[in-house]
């Protein structure tokens, strides 16, 4: 469900901008009708023979273009009637083959003079290009001049959006670093540096060059996790445990507090506990970690890893009980040791 709206956006127009009181969109000979199947396609397709055909002014070339998300939200009309209706999505030919890596394309729109940085969805297409991994467009767009710094609508850098595992994910942070972008900026609302990005998502290689980088290990965000707490904190399936363990790895021996608590007093260790897995444990164990605090609700590590036994056997949660056992974790019932402190209290007066 694509629909193209012949509408021209001026290239000044920065990122999360708003038109001038008054403003109204100019018409634009482009050549075909909104909702030309051929254009659609050859966008949609990366087919670069017909995008040099069909983007030969330079007019067309910042083509404003309104596409059917995939999410459904309610709206009302004037009447006040509410109806569920997807998502519109305003895109540009830059963006669309940006966010699918048709580099060819990209380049060509950006010799006929592409706006790098339009953004008249709320993202650049160097946002598109990062949270697609695609390297590749990421370096032509930075080389034309596109800013690495550039807010999104939703309060995001483009380091911000670099979270997948797919193969070599990691140069796109290359790029962007080599290319100016700050290795501790903060996501508006979450207050996420991208060591938090990286490490909630396991990505190793991430966590390894925002270190090498400078990144800090002790920024706190909106929760109060660092990126520790974080990685710690993901819930991650049995065969992603290996993974989880080497990000968590790189942050303790690059100096990362293993007793840092969020907004919860929550410490890694009853982080980890709830996720069962073992060997961040014994990682955090052994570095230190205080076995037997307790967060905000008054649980410890041990607390928390039995209350999730039942249901994350595949990860085989008696491993983390011995763990916590073997460096001396409190024997009783977590929950009741308020209780039992309370009447041993009561039992002095």
């Amino acid at each position: 469900g694509i629909q193209t709206s012949c509408a021209q956006s001026s290239p000044s127009q920065g990122c999360c901008s708003e038109p001038s009181p008054g403003w109204r969109r100019p018409k634009l000979e482009c050549g075909f009708h909104s909702g030309d199947l051929l254009v659609q396609n050859a966008l949609f397709t990366g087919d670069l023979d017909m995008v040099q055909k069909y983007f030969t002014k330079s007019s067309a070339i910042n083509l404003i273009i309104e596409t059917r998300g995939d999410v459904l939200r309610w709206t009302s009309s004037k009447r006040g009637l509410w109806s569920l209706s997807y998502e519109q999505e305003l895109t540009t030919p830059l963006h669309i083959t940006a966010g699918r890596g048709y580099t060819e394309c990209l380049r060509l729109l950006l010799l006929r003079g592409a706006a790098v940085d339009l953004a008249p969805g709320g993202r650049t297409a160097l946002h598109e290009a990062c949270a697609a991994a695609s390297a590749a467009c990421a370096r032509l767009l930075l080389r034309a001049g596109a800013d690495p710094e550039a807010v999104s609508e939703q309060g995001h850098r483009p380091l911000h959006l670099c979270k997948t595992s797919r193969p070599v994910p990691h140069r796109c942070v290359q790029q962007l670093l080599q290319h100016g972008a700050s290795v501790n900026s903060q996501t508006e609302e979450e207050q996420d540096t991208a060591l938090h990005v990286a490490s909630r998502h396991g990505l190793a290689e991430h966590v390894q060059l925002l270190l090498r980088h400078g990144a800090q290990l002790e920024l706190r965000n909106k929760e109060g996790q660092t990126p520790l707490n974080a990685a710690c904190a993901q819930q991650h399936q049995p065969q992603d445990m290996d993974r989880y363990y080497r990000v968590c790895q790189l942050l303790v021996e690059s100096g990362a507090s293993v007793n840092a608590e969020d907004r919860d007093r929550q410490h890694p260790l009853h982080l980890a506990c709830k996720n069962a897995n073992a060997q961040i444990a014994e990682l955090l164990l052994a570095r230190g970690a205080n076995v037997n605090v307790m967060n905000y609700g008054g649980n410890t590590a041990l607390h928390n890893i039995l209350q999730v036994a039942a249901y994350r056997r595949g990860h085989r949660p008696e491993l983390v009980v011995r763990a916590l056992l073997n460096h001396g974790a409190v024997r009783v019932w977590p929950g009741s040791l308020l209780k039992v402190r309370g009447l041993g209290e009561r039992g002095r007066l």
